[in-house]
């Protein structure tokens, strides 16, 4: 089957390539994907930038829907037809504190789904049973793929942060992350402000379209002015960083009100300098986020079965993997909001 292989680190080294067919082992399931979103961390994997374990050679792709094909040994609560989704962490070490508290998706050994184990940018992938979540049969697979970005930001706005009915909520970033977390932010009573770059129009149109309560253009309104009018000089109570870009974690930490909070969700990729003093002076309530846990996925497909909230309208292309590299550039050019590739014979 074709694949695409981060085949050796450093910089590039992707190809499509021709790959042996996988079969589940004891308690395991093989999918036959039919969507595949690709992630910003695939960029980062791309570039060899990305902080989390890598091991090359390796079929990359994490999010992704699909049907059940094949059953492993000791898999008898699931039957082949059956419309999935899937978590990442394909290894955990079950021994750490983290793990021992329900906190897998930070444990130190953990090893994902298209960066350690073989990912969905294939036509069939194999998967831990115990991290299959079942479709909600009124989401499709090009909806259902982006579950897994979803559950991240289930994780993040709704698991480890607070928000309560009239928060004004602060999100950078429109993007599908950003995006995601402003509707979650919405559906729990927060007074959401999308905030973006000119070159984010399209995407903020989206917000808009999806129930942003106020949409701010960075580089031409004054965003803390704009914040200060809206809370009556106090701040934003809740500031979700979902860029990755140094500039709005400072913006961040200027509008943020004091004893506000403060989740940081989006990747830098890279060291830069911040005014980390501004949280002690001003009692922040400082978080990051990583990845998704079984809680989340629970809540992300509920809501998206519940239609709370709204994955398909993000997705701006549907390409064949063959295209995988024009995929990769809408994306990292920001063409395209999401990009979802299918998987070719």
């Amino acid at each position: 089957m074709k694949a695409l292989v981060k085949y050796a680190p450093g910089p590039g080294n992707v190809a499509l390539r021709e790959v042996e067919e996988p079969s589940p082992g004891p308690n395991q399931v093989k999918v036959e994907v039919k969507a595949a979103g690709i992630c910003g961390s695939d960029l980062h994997i791309y570039h060899s930038d990305i902080k989390l374990a890598l091991q090359p050679p390796v079929i990359m792709g994490h999010e992704f829907s699909g049907v059940i094909v094949e059953l492993g040994p000791n898999v008898a609560d699931l039957e082949p037809g059956t419309r999935v989704t899937c978590e990442t962490s394909m290894y955990t070490c079950g021994q750490c504190l983290s793990c021992r508290t329900g906190r897998y998706n930070i444990c130190p050994e953990k090893k994902l789904l298209g960066y350690v184990f073989n990912g969905c940018f294939a036509k069939y992938c194999v998967v831990n049973r115990e991290l299959v979540h079942p479709l909600p049969e009124n989401v499709d697979f090009v909806a259902g793929a982006l579950s897994e970005p979803l559950a991240c930001c289930v994780h993040a706005v709704l698991e480890l942060t607070e928000i309560v009915p009239g928060d004004v909520v602060a999100i950078t970033g429109p993007g599908a992350i950003g995006l995601l977390s402003m509707q979650l932010a919405g559906a729990g009573g927060g007074y959401t402000v999308v905030c973006g770059l000119s070159q984010d129009k399209d995407r903020l149109a989206i917000a808009q379209h999806l129930g942003a309560n106020l949409v701010l253009i960075v580089d031409k309104d004054d965003v803390q002015a704009a914040i200060h009018e809206l809370t009556s000089g106090e701040g934003a109570d809740v500031f979700l960083e979902c860029s990755g870009a140094p500039a709005a974690a400072r913006l961040g930490l200027n509008i943020t009100r004091r004893g506000g909070q403060y989740t940081q969700i989006g990747l830098f990729g890279r060291p830069f300098e911040v005014d980390f003093e501004t949280v002690a002076y001003k009692e922040l309530f400082v978080t990051g986020s990583l990845g998704q846990k079984w809680t989340a996925w629970k809540r992300a497909l509920t809501l998206l079965a519940q239609n709370k909230v709204a994955t398909r309208p993000l997705v701006t292309h549907i390409l064949p993997l063959i295209q995988w590299e024009e995929g990769f550039r809408l994306f990292e050019e920001k063409t395209a909001l999401k990009v979802v590739l299918e998987p070719c014979d």
